[in-house]
C-alpha cells in the first residue's frame, strides 16, 4: 500500500440519497474537484476503488461525497468508518503543502542519524506524532515546537531534537 496515502475516513451519512461526510486531513479546504476515484480499506491492507459521483465542500476538513452505486442512507452503513486513501499522484494534487500529512515519506533525522521514514502522521491537539519503524519496532515521535528543528522539503527530511531517553523507550 506504499503507493497510496490515507487522507481520512467516512464519518457519517448525510441525507437519504447515499451522500456521506468524508473527514480529511489534507490541510486545506477542497472539494476534490476532478478526482475520479477514492480507495476504501475493505480488509487490512486491501484497498477497493470507489468511483465518485459528486463532491462538495462542507467545511475546511469535511467534504460531502456521493459514490457511484450508493443510493440510500442504508447503503452507506457498510462504508461508514472506513479509511479513505488516494493514490500518491492524487494526494500530491490535493494535499496542502503545509499539512502535517504531507510529511509522510520524509526521513526523520536527529543530528547525523537517520531514524527512519515517516510512515504515518497522527495529528493531536498540541502536537503531531510521526510513526516510524525504528530498529524493527514501531516508534511514535512527537513533533512540536520543542522537538522540531527544521523541515527540508527539497531533500524530504524532518530534522528533530529529541529528549534524552525517548528512543530508548522503544529499544
Amino acid at each position: 500500500m506504499s503507493n497510496y496515502r490515507n487522507i481520512g475516513k467516512l464519518v457519517a451519512s448525510f441525507g437519504v440519497d447515499g451522500e456521506m461526510v468524508l473527514h480529511h486531513r489534507l490541510g486545506k479546504k477542497t472539494s476534490l474537484k476532478g478526482l475520479k476515484v477514492i480507495f476504501l480499506e475493505d480488509k487490512k491492507d486491501e484497498l477497493l476503488p470507489w468511483f465518485i459521483g459528486s463532491t462538495r465542500i462542507k467545511s475546511a476538513e469535511d467534504i460531502h461525497v456521493k459514490l457511484e452505486g450508493i443510493d440510500s442512507k442504508e447503503a452507506t452503513r457498510k462504508l461508514l468508518q472506513k479509511e479513505v486513501w488516494l493514490t500518491e499522484e492524487d494526494f500530491a494534487r490535493f494535499a496542502g503543502a503545509s499539512a502535517p500529512i504531507s510529511l509522510v515519506g520524509f526521513s526523520l533525522i536527529q543530528g547525523a542519524e537517520n531514524l527512519g521514514e515517516i510512515l504515518e502522521v497522527i495529528e493531536q491537539p498540541h502536537q503531531v506524532l510521526c510513526r516510524i519503524d525504528w530498529k524493527g519496532k514501531e516508534a511514535l515521535i512527537p513533533i512540536h515546537e520543542g522537538t522540531l528543528g527544521k523541515i527540508d522539503k527539497k531533500n524530504r527530511k524532518v530534522h528533530v531534537v529529541l529528549p534524552d531517553g525517548l528512543l530508548e523507550v522503544y529499544g
